[in-house]
């Protein structure tokens, strides 16, 4: 009987994943370069293939299969039994939620980027408000939906993105960041530091920009054949193996350095899924551990690699080579100084390492807020001016470099923020670790920065999702999350 549900299991996650696929790269030529007037055709479609992928995962033969193959879970080999228990849980939204609901939420999914798109362009919140209001209304109901004993509210959202993480554990780490972080952001971005200005108000080409983006996907030995680096809004990360992992980054002519991080951050992510073992593609183990690992290593790469002294000692040069009139009288010195100015700025993507996590915060306490119904949509723009006035000690003065500066809730991702701050924390106790057992910046000084691949892969990459976040730290750091490791990094890179 158990070789009868493996086979139905089976069968019907290779029917999953090919709608699944077909449904990814509709997203990703959506994000890249579908015409502005093909949404509503392009919206029939999804429609059609949404509904036909719920009617495959909600098969009652395919459920049972599931089932049953959990409840004889210690006879099956341990990767198997990791991922029939993955997928047992996430099965509870086909087992919960109406059919209905969940087809026209993932419809509202797939169209609500474009309202967000068009009104971040037009600066105009209110192009995109009702469409967050309804994603905001299925989240709560979600909420109630799946509640447990142990997860209510806003941590059943958590829970989905970051296993074992809830208010309790992030109320923790950002009253942490609150006491000790808020204080010294606040001291430190009073000073006002001499940059060039040159850097900060020239004109880079974007053609130039693509140059050198295509160059550091070749020192940090990013598979071509395996990969693809676009151009979006919004960069990004998508896969759906690890022969199939597609980056983007966004270039902005007076912004040089926000293409260079964008695109080592997107590396981060992209190195991760490129190197997971090969036997998890296809399965729900193919892909990073979590959500916070996953943010680890592209903040890891964008920020303690990327913008150390060591990094730009090697590669300063051929950026001055691709921009010889642009950086004709900027020392080395001057630009790592200026890539790691620390300033109260408006844009998450864009801020540095030491006020990035309470950006994060910003949007916490927000997402808090909505879930729990003290916060309404239509008050949005009005409270993140006043958290970020709080935290960040800045307030937008519009919507579009506030309020709508980030595509995540248009794509329903509530509770994922979290993620990027606890991300940057776990990030720093890993290159702790990493430090311990080899001389990072003797590698990055030499340009081997295969060799930080290659410890990260059999620490943290090579594993996929088998192993859970507790489980991938420990074994790469031999400790439990510590958070003062991330502000004692903070503390002393941004003591002036």
């Amino acid at each position: 009987m158990m070789e009868k549900h493996m086979t139905t299991y089976k069968e019907t996650q290779k029917t999953i994943r090919a709608y699944k696929y077909a449904l990814w790269l509709i997203s990703w030529d959506q994000e890249t370069e579908m015409p502005k007037k093909a949404l509503d055709y392009r919206t029939e479609q999804i429609a059609v293939l949404t509904e036909r992928l719920y009617e495959v995962e909600s098969n009652p033969d395919y459920i049972q299969a599931v089932e049953k193959l959990y409840e004889q879970i210690d006879k099956l080999d341990e990767s198997f039994a990791i991922e029939i228990k993955k997928m047992n849980k996430s099965l509870e939204i086909i087992r919960k939620v109406p059919k209905k609901e969940l087809l026209d939420y993932q419809i509202l999914q797939a169209v609500s980027a474009s309202h967000w798109a068009h009104a971040k362009e037009t600066n105009d919140f209110s192009v995109f408000q009702r469409s967050l209001e309804k994603i905001v209304d299925f989240n709560r109901k979600l909420t109630e939906y799946l509640k447990t004993d142990e997860l209510k509210g806003y941590d059943v959202l958590l829970d989905m993105y970051e296993e074992g993480f809830t208010t309790k554990e992030y109320d923790h780490f950002f009253n942490k960041l609150k006491e000790e972080l808020v204080p010294f952001v606040l001291s430190a971005t009073k000073q006002k530091l001499k940059i060039s200005r040159k850097l900060a108000k020239g004109y880079f080409d974007p053609i130039k920009q693509k140059e050198f983006s295509q160059y550091l996907t070749e020192v940090f030995h990013f598979d071509q054949e395996r990969g693809v680096l676009k151009e979006s809004i919004h960069p990004f990360t998508s896969n759906v193996s690890s022969s199939d992992v597609r980056i983007t980054t966004a270039y902005k002519t007076d912004i040089l350095e926000s293409s260079i991080f964008s695109t080592l951050h997107e590396l981060g992510h992209a190195i991760y899924e490129q190197q997971v073992d090969p036997k998890y593609d296809g399965t729900i183990l193919g892909g990073g551990a979590s959500l916070g690992i996953h943010e680890s290593q592209s903040r890891m790469y964008e920020n303690m690699i990327g913008r150390s002294y060591a990094f730009w000692e090697v590669h300063y040069p051929k950026l001055q080579e691709i921009f010889k009139k642009e950086l004709k009288n900027i020392s080395l010195l001057e630009f790592y100084q200026y890539i790691n100015i620390s300033k109260r700025s408006l844009i998450r993507t864009e801020a540095d390492e030491l006020t990035y996590p309470l950006h994060i915060m910003v949007r916490y306490e927000i997402e808090k807020e909505l879930i729990n119904g003290k916060l309404k949509v239509k008050d949005l723009p009005r409270r993140w001016r006043q958290l970020m006035a709080e935290y960040v000690g800045i307030r937008p003065k519009t919507d579009t470099e506030g309020v709508l500066q980030d595509i995540h809730w248009s794509l329903g991702n509530i509770g994922y923020f979290p993620t990027y701050a606890l991300g940057s924390a776990y990030a720093a106790q890993i290159y702790h670790a990493m430090n311990s057992e080899i001389n990072v910046e003797s590698a990055i000084e030499n340009n081997h920065i295969n060799l930080i691949n290659e410890w990260l892969k059999e620490k943290i990459h090579q594993y996929g999702a088998s192993k859970t976040p507790r489980e991938i730290l420990i074994n790469t750091t031999k400790m439990d999350f510590d958070p003062s490791f991330y502000i004692e990094y903070l503390k002393r890179k941004f003591s002036y």
